[in-house]
């Protein structure tokens, strides 16, 4: 049984004079986990914004980190199990699906 503690994501865009940050932290807690995204436009003040779920909701989440892995394994049996479905966090936080 393997379960992501902690992960940190980081994306850097850099445009002329407006360079875009976003940040991504999540962290495992007893009650669940909790996520942060960071946006940062330019030179204005960093946005955050945090989104808690329960242990419930994320039972068999595949956050990004295990995605790949997952995915390497797929390619090494070079078969992919059909309706293989995980709840997964998309790029604004928000707790949605993953299907292969």
């Amino acid at each position: 049984q393997l379960e992501t503690l902690e992960q940190e994501e980081q994306e850097r865009l850099e445009l002329r004079a407006h360079p875009v940050e976003r940040r991504t932290h999540m962290v495992s807690h007893q009650h669940g986990m909790t996520v942060t995204k960071t946006l940062r436009e330019g030179e204005a003040e960093p946005q955050c914004q945090s989104f808690s779920y329960g242990r419930a909701e994320l039972r068999g989440l595949l956050p990004e980190g295990a995605s790949l892995l997952l995915l390497r394994v797929l390619a090494c049996r070079q078969a992919v199990p059909s309706g293989l479905i995980f709840p997964a966090i998309d790029t604004e936080g928000h707790l949605c699906t993953s299907s292969y």
